[in-house]
């Protein structure tokens, strides 16, 4: 299962398909966009095609057992025990994101995010005409760090949301006990909502992850958002968890979606999650396997294959990040090249602000032998020699 290539084309598939179209290269493999190139767990197609065959596919309302499920998964896993009524479906995080940017700021207000960062949260900010106030992470001996004076200096100036995400996308941080503490302390003195991003929450390679929701007791302006969409490969049937304590700020975002017109799930969406749930633990577990084998296939590569990259060590995330800062080399050459020449495209860092320039991040969910085709082509097809200076 996660050693078969299976073909994404044609399928209206955004990493395949869209890609292949604008570069113009048909035999183009792409290591972007965040979703595995890895068949889902038979249980979960079953439960898709059983209901399927049902043929009436109308309105469908969130399940008992699919909060059941969501609340015994986030105890199990991620080391807190929401009450039932913390958990609000919605479709994406980044809908959730957008519609409390809209509700709960104004026009030119500031919201907080650590760079480089994941550029649709970045995207959220800046198209509802806010002010996005970028605390960039501090990169040293190979290890991002917060700045937390920096930090507080910022949130001071007036930051009414701080946005984070852990694991982080893309440079593959997770956030201590202490980073978590810090952040919540400051964020509490100034009144600063919090919103934690923890979709990769189940890839964690270093550590132990700890979730926002653990600090409820000290700060309850705090929002969660959990999702199956990363680790049960189901981004496309959209189900994410919102998760609030706080009573008033629950009922003020349940009343957003109402005003978004956000309020059943896709009718394949909720067998689909309780399937995986139920069922889909040991698929899970092989696959992260086979994607950490993956990551250090693509540090290794590049690190001793190749001269003048680097990669950052991860500590979750399905997600690599490549310093190739020592290469004498542009970042639009440096597209030019993945995509002329090797026929492979990996995520430009300077989508995730310009403390990404010049770096990339590569996607290691496939099949093993289609990531080391990719790599074949980049190390091959390419005349690195002419960028070492």
């Amino acid at each position: 299962m996660f050693d078969n290539i299976v073909s994404r084309k044609n399928t209206n598939c955004a990493k395949w398909d869209e890609i292949i179209a604008d570069c113009g290269v048909d035999d183009l493999i792409p290591l972007t966009v965040a979703d595995m190139d890895y068949r889902v767990a038979p249980e979960i197609m079953t439960a898709v095609i059983e209901a399927a065959n049902h043929g009436i596919y109308g309105y469908t309302n969130v399940s008992d057992k699919y909060i059941e499920l969501s609340k015994k998964w986030a105890k199990n896993n991620y080391g807190f025990n929401p009450e039932n009524e913390w958990i609000v479906y919605c479709p994406r995080i980044i809908q959730a994101i957008s519609l409390i940017i809209q509700n709960y700021t104004k026009k030119d207000d500031k919201v907080l995010v650590f760079t480089p960062l994941y550029d649709p949260i970045q995207n959220a900010v800046r198209i509802n005409d806010r002010e996005l106030v970028e605390c960039s992470l501090s990169l040293k001996d190979g290890h991002y760090d917060i700045d937390f004076k920096d930090f507080e200096d910022k949130i001071k100036s007036g930051v009414k949301i701080f946005i984070t995400v852990s694991p982080h996308n893309p440079v593959g941080r997770v956030w201590t006990e202490d980073e978590i503490k810090q952040t919540v302390e400051i964020c509490k003195r100034h009144n600063v909502l919090i919103i934690s991003d923890e979709t990769h929450a189940d890839f964690i390679w270093k550590g132990k992850f700890i979730s926002y929701a653990s600090y409820y007791d000290m700060y309850e302006n705090i929002i969660i958002g959990l999702s199956t969409s990363k680790n049960f490969n189901i981004a496309g049937l959209e189900a994410s968890n919102i998760i609030i304590k706080n009573e008033k700020l629950r009922n003020f975002f349940k009343k957003l979606l109402r005003q978004g017109g956000i309020h059943n799930p896709s009718y394949f969406c909720i067998p689909a999650v309780i399937a995986a749930y139920e069922y889909g633990e040991e698929w899970l577990n092989i696959a992260k396997e086979k994607i950490k084998e993956n990551m250090d296939i693509i540090k290794s590569f590049f690190e001793n294959d190749m001269k003048g990259f680097k990669v950052i060590d991860s500590e979750g995330t399905f997600l690599s990040w490549v310093d190739y800062r020592a290469l004498n080399i542009s970042e639009d050459k440096f597209k030019e090249l993945m995509i002329e020449k090797a026929h492979i495209a990996f995520s430009l860092g300077s989508g995730y602000g310009e403390d990404g320039r010049g770096f990339f991040r590569v996607n290691a969910a496939l099949p093993k032998k289609l990531l080391e085709e990719a790599l074949f082509r980049f190390k091959n097809n390419i005349d690195w020699e002419i960028f070492y200076e």
